[in-house]
């Protein structure tokens, strides 16, 4: 299968939303973060300075991944998703490669991400690529219930 990338154009909220509803709602319930930062991506990521990338397969968007800004130098890799017919088919690993090249490029120092233990392919996925993970006692509360799993990456 044939996919290319793309930053986050106008027009492009509804897309990213519906990707990561469909897999919160498949895991999870809708959490208050989640429905701030889905409602309006442009103000809670882009305008702070962080950058949405999308995979597309035929000009058509099949996956979704965030950087947040939360700190000098430092992004959490977040609102990452795949379509559910488009998973298993090596987008998710090439997606995440390409978004943290795009963290290097932005000279960023350090990659975190917050998952949940029941992700146990995303876990795989992240550790690939070179997260490792953090003690929870040792970082910031998420403002995510379901966040058990803390990882980061240092660039």
């Amino acid at each position: 299968m044939r996919f290319t990338f793309r930053e986050y154009r106008a027009g492009d909220a509804g897309s990213f939303r519906a990707l990561n509803e469909q897999w919160i709602a498949q895991y999870f319930a809708m959490e208050e973060k989640d429905v701030e930062i889905l409602s309006d991506p442009e103000k809670y990521i882009l305008q702070p300075g962080g950058r949405i990338y999308f995979a597309v397969v035929e000009a058509e968007i099949v996956g979704c991944c965030a950087l947040i800004v939360n700190g000098p130098g430092s992004f959490e890799l977040a609102k990452m998703a795949v379509r559910e017919d488009h998973r298993n088919q090596g987008i998710g690993r090439a997606l995440l490669a390409h978004v943290i090249d795009a963290a290097r490029t932005l000279e960023a120092r350090r990659l975190t991400l917050e998952t949940n233990s029941k992700l146990t392919n995303a876990i795989h996925l992240y550790e690939a690529a070179g997260f490792r993970h953090l003690d929870p006692a040792l970082v910031e509360p998420s403002p995510y219930q379901r966040a058990d799993v803390l990882m980061e990456m240092l660039l």
